[in-house]
């Protein structure tokens, strides 16, 4: 690579990290509100991350929903589930990173319901991406996950 694509991608990595420290503090704070909020009112506290990942996921979801109504579902599934990876995988490494900078243990305090749930999930990602093209019975499937786990949030 030549040295200005070498600079344009530091350049690039320095801006996102520096724009996702903000992300990451304002998620902490608004978390510890909801948590407190959750913790009030006597509901489950896995309620709580439902809620933070819908709020951070709901301008994309609300693009993919367009594009489902106008009937493009492959551009519904790579809005939703590009955005859903890449901020598991920018936020969670993150996470990870400040707890280790910060001296204090991430768990991700998943049960094993949750744990099979997760590899479930990743496994269908993989299905549906890995094909090529998508179709209607991939989005049900991610559906039935996502409705199995917000069933267990209030049945475990």
């Amino acid at each position: 690579m030549d040295s200005r694509k070498t600079h344009s991608l530091a350049f690039h990595f320095v801006m996102l990290v520096l724009t996702l420290i903000p992300d990451v503090v304002l998620a902490e704070f608004l978390g510890t509100i909801v948590e407190y909020g959750i913790e009030d009112v006597g509901l489950p506290d896995a309620l709580a991350g439902v809620l933070i990942a819908l709020l951070v996921l709901t301008p994309e979801g609300l693009t993919a929903f367009s594009a489902a109504l106008s009937n493009r579902l492959q551009k519904t599934v790579n809005v939703c589930m590009g955005s859903a990876l890449s901020t598991i995988g920018l936020t969670v490494p993150a996470v990870l990173l400040i707890g280790m900078i910060a001296g204090r243990d991430v768990h991700l305090g998943l049960t094993d319901q949750e744990t099979v749930l997760l590899v479930l999930a990743l496994f269908v990602s993989g299905l549906t991406f890995g094909n090529g093209r998508t179709n209607v019975i991939n989005g049900v499937v991610h559906l039935l996950l996502f409705l199995v786990y917000v069933v267990l949030i209030f049945s475990p």
